[in-house]
């Protein structure tokens, strides 16, 4: 079961009990919710020993059970529910599901597919203390050069890569095309298009999948937003378009060759929701390092036409395929959270018949950041403190709850003096 930070809770139960898994469900603490990304009790989520600390039921998500032939195990996917049955209300997927029926009951069908990038490391650190890029699975070299899009590197780590689409089909994940990023030891992975939630889903077992597969052959992935402060960061792009009753795509061209009025609308819509959904699109401190370099790593609300340096991009293919892009998110995001925002917004959007402005032309990363976006992390936590919206989105006991760990995960850092600020103020100031 996710929980707010896309980390897997859960347990290993034995063959013979997954039957009862299916007939009666399992307990699980509904206060995992209100733990940080460490594990600890957040009490001011309002979620920490609700009621005694009595369990929820968790039952499985259909079509989610799969097998990983490397590890020699199931797994499944488990959502919770309150006590009279309906979805627990703090769950990162019910806030999603909730703006999907949002847009069903408009005639909407939303369909999605999210982009990974992560790194591969070596497993333990280098003579200088700090992470490498992961030896070749082949070959046992190791690239410090960037290697975009190179073929070689990716039949250098090809038995890993193997494995990891292996175990992605009997996992029933499709799993499309991989690249080399930019970053030496950085991949980028993309999922099959499909229904928005099942595409959500996807992301959680392929994160789990890629790391497993990783360690079977000595290495680690990390789905950290900057694990290398010079190298590029690592984002989680959701590709979005919505569908209507009888299957046809609604953001499709209109017959003149003009972009359609809907998806414009929806872009507006989510221009004017960045702002208050960066903690949910960065929820790291991590991840705001990745908006210090511009590259590929858009920190603003701009839209554009095959444009990279653009937070919303429409991609250049014209037609029945035509959807946008939203870039901002780093791969470290919940993708039940940023799939609930984008929606919302989107749907906002449509609903307001907003204008998005003129298309951004040229190189992006150049213009100033826009002044109505947060600056940092806790800016962020402000931000989305006090905004209706995202508390419309998420409901208010998972707003209030979210912004209170998040909240905690910040002065817990701040307390921390760092080795850097020793050797760069320990003994000159």
């Amino acid at each position: 079961m996710p929980d707010f930070h896309g980390i897997g809770r859960g347990k290993i139960i034995r063959r013979h009990e997954l039957e009862s898994l299916y007939r009666n469900g399992r307990g699980m603490p509904g206060s995992l919710f209100g733990q940080d990304v460490a594990g600890d009790d957040v009490e001011e989520s309002g979620l920490i020993l609700v009621d005694g600390g009595a369990d929820m039921r968790v039952w499985p998500v259909p079509g989610t059970l799969g097998y990983l032939p490397k590890v020699g195990r199931g797994q499944v996917l488990v959502e919770m529910y309150e006590a009279d049955g309906s979805p627990f209300e703090v769950a990162p997927r019910t806030a999603l599901l909730n703006q999907i029926a949002r847009a069903r009951a408009a005639g909407y069908e939303p369909m999605g597919a999210f982009e990974l990038e992560f790194y591969l490391v070596d497993r333990q650190p280098g003579a200088n203390g700090r992470r490498m890029p992961a030896t070749y699975a082949l070959t046992g070299r190791r690239s410090m050069q960037r290697n975009t899009m190179s073929v070689d590197e990716l039949d250098e780590m090809s038995p890993l890569f193997e494995a990891i689409y292996e175990a992605a089909a009997a996992s029933g994940l499709t799993f499309e095309s991989l690249i080399s990023e930019y970053g030496p030891g950085q991949y980028e992975l993309t999922i099959r298009y499909r229904d928005l939630i099942r595409a959500a889903d996807d992301v959680i077992l392929a994160k789990r999948l890629v790391r497993t597969i990783a360690r079977r052959f000595g290495v680690e992935a990390t789905f950290m937003a900057k694990p290398f402060g010079q190298e590029a960061g690592s984002g989680m792009h959701l590709h979005l378009s919505l569908g209507g009753e009888d299957g046809r795509n609604l953001f499709a061209d209109q017959p003149d060759g003009s972009l359609s009025p809907l998806m414009l609308h929806a872009i507006g819509g989510i221009r004017k929701t960045i702002g208050d959904t960066m903690l949910i699109l960065a929820p790291y401190r991590n991840s705001w390092r990745r908006f210090a370099s511009a590259v590929y790593s858009p920190a603003s609300d701009s839209w554009g036409v095959e444009n990279r340096t653009v937070a919303l991009r429409v991609p250049g293919l014209p037609g029945a395929t035509r959807h946008f892009e939203h870039r901002v998110a780093g791969v470290d995001a919940n993708p039940y959270l940023v799939g609930a925002i984008t929606l919302a917004g989107a749907l906002d959007g449509i609903r307001d018949q907003s204008y998005p402005g003129p298309a951004a032309e040229g190189n992006n990363y150049e213009a100033a950041r826009p002044a109505g976006l947060p600056r940092s992390w806790i800016d962020a936590i402000d931000r989305m403190d006090g905004s209706d919206f995202v508390k419309r989105t998420l409901g208010e006991r998972m707003h209030r709850a979210f912004v209170a760990v998040k909240r905690a995960e910040w002065q817990r850092l701040e307390l921390d003096v760092s080795d850097a600020e020793w050797e760069l103020y320990g003994f000159v100031v």
